[in-house]
């Protein structure tokens, strides 16, 4: 099992709102599976994953000064925790 596949946890206000709901996000491997995510979760975490969804975000358009590029893109993961489970960043 690779550790590497969590990335780091995504920390805005609407992740903040999902966490009351025991939804957690995570930027995750982009090779990553959900069956992967969710051993790694339970094993590094110690808690029980009730099920995880998986999307893609496109880089966005970017420009400075004349330069025009994208920024990366990556694999967001949403991890729903088992009744009585909470993650502590």
């Amino acid at each position: 099992m690779n550790i590497e596949i969590i990335k780091a946890p995504i920390i805005t206000e609407k992740t903040n709102n999902l966490a009351s709901e025991n939804v957690y996000v995570f930027k995750v491997d982009k090779k990553a599976n959900k069956t992967q995510i969710k051993q790694v979760i339970e094993s590094k975490f110690n808690v029980k994953v009730e099920s995880v969804n998986t999307t893609n975000v496109d880089g966005k358009k970017k420009r400075v000064g004349k330069y025009t590029g994208y920024t990366s893109s990556y694999k967001k993961a949403y991890v729903k925790l088992k009744e009585g489970s909470t993650i502590e960043f």
